[in-house]
């Protein structure tokens, strides 16, 4: 087994994908601020051109917030088939390279090229040959990191973003995630960073003061892991095979929470949140899941499985509303919300539950 010091990985992210392939396509958006996603009703932003961006725009926004900032912007419906053949296409530029390849959503993946197929050893050449073979084939641009591991090459990849390279040697790595900012760890949700911050922890070196047995008694299970990662350990393989069998997101609440119309709010938040994954890694499931962690850190799970996935988030929302109807909703105090959904089928744009 290759040692993981010597791993060599590439992560590739597509800047602003589905954005960047509608003003490929469409001359009139080249330069303007692209809106993927609707402003109409409860639609959410999937994602925005860099000069939508500028207004303040971002992925899982509001429509209407959107609007609000970037008046001028130019909304359009996504093209999932269209996304899905060119993420086809830089799959088979990847697999030029390496057969260990773990795709992430339609424009992300981690490459492992320790042993490229074409000989080249370096794995910087390898990460500017992929970009420009993107570029000239696709004529769309992507970012890239470098690293000895998977976490660091993934922060790596948008740190000199669009179109940028970024090369962390193995032997910066523990000093780089020293300097790094909790918030931007992955793993690490806008709560937990929070509530690290709150307690003086605001960079890895602030965590890695933390020893093992305080890591997992703060943060639980997950303590382990930041608890190597911010000492540069990520030992995790580029799985060629893996896949995604649920999507979820969960939030904590600051104060535990008891108020109906609060909890089905952050439901609805939850849910257009979820959706904005779930498009991304063009999956859609049969089965929706609510999460309660009620304030005595009991944990329930409540789900309901329909006959065909479920492309509407609407639908999704009301599930989990009836769902949380059915518990101790309003008799107990509440202190983390989460949706989820599995039994995932690939989107095939038609015989799929909609409301619209």
């Amino acid at each position: 087994m290759e040692a993981v010091s010597q791993r060599k990985i590439i992560h590739i992210d597509m800047d602003a994908f589905y954005a960047s392939v509608e003003q490929r396509d469409h001359p009139h958006m080249q330069g303007k601020p692209v809106i993927v996603g609707s402003a109409e009703g409860r639609g959410v932003v999937l994602t925005c051109s860099y000069e939508a961006r500028q207004f303040g725009v971002r992925s899982a926004m509001r429509g209407v917030e959107a609007k609000r900032l970037c008046p001028d912007g130019i909304f359009t419906p996504p093209r999932f088939p269209v996304y899905r053949e060119v993420s086809a296409h830089i799959r088979e530029i990847f697999n030029r390279y390496t057969n260990l390849i773990e795709p992430l959503s339609l424009d992300e993946a981690y490459l492992d090229v320790t042993h490229d197929k074409l000989m080249v050893g370096s794995a910087i050449e390898i990460a500017k040959s992929i970009k420009q073979d993107i570029k000239k084939e696709t004529l769309l641009t992507a970012s890239a990191g470098v690293s000895a591991n998977k976490f660091v090459a993934k922060v790596a990849s948008g740190m000199q973003k669009p179109d940028g390279l970024t090369f962390i040697h193995p032997a910066m790595i523990e000093t780089f995630m020293q300097q790094l900012a909790v918030k931007d760890f992955h793993g690490i949700g806008r709560v937990t960073a929070e509530k690290m911050n709150k307690a003086g922890i605001f960079t890895g070196a602030d965590l890695k003061k933390l020893s093992l047995d305080e890591m997992i008694k703060t943060y639980g299970k997950p303590g382990n892991f930041y608890y190597h990662l911010v000492r540069g350990t990520d030992n995790r393989p580029v799985e060629a095979n893996r896949e995604t069998k649920s999507i979820s997101v969960e939030d904590t609440f600051n104060e535990d929470v008891c108020d109906k119309d609060v909890l089905e709010k952050e439901l609805e938040r939850l849910t257009q949140l979820l959706f904005t994954r779930l498009k991304k890694y063009d999956l859609f499931g049969r089965t929706v899941t609510l999460k309660i962690k009620y304030h005595d850190f009991k944990l329930i799970t409540r789900s309901k499985t329909f006959a065909l996935p479920i492309t509407d988030p609407l639908l999704t929302s009301e599930t989990v509303k009836k769902l949380l109807s059915q518990t101790e909703n309003g008799n107990k105090k509440i202190r983390l919300l989460g949706v989820g959904v599995s039994g995932f089928e690939e989107n095939k744009d038609d015989g799929q539950l909609k409301l619209f």
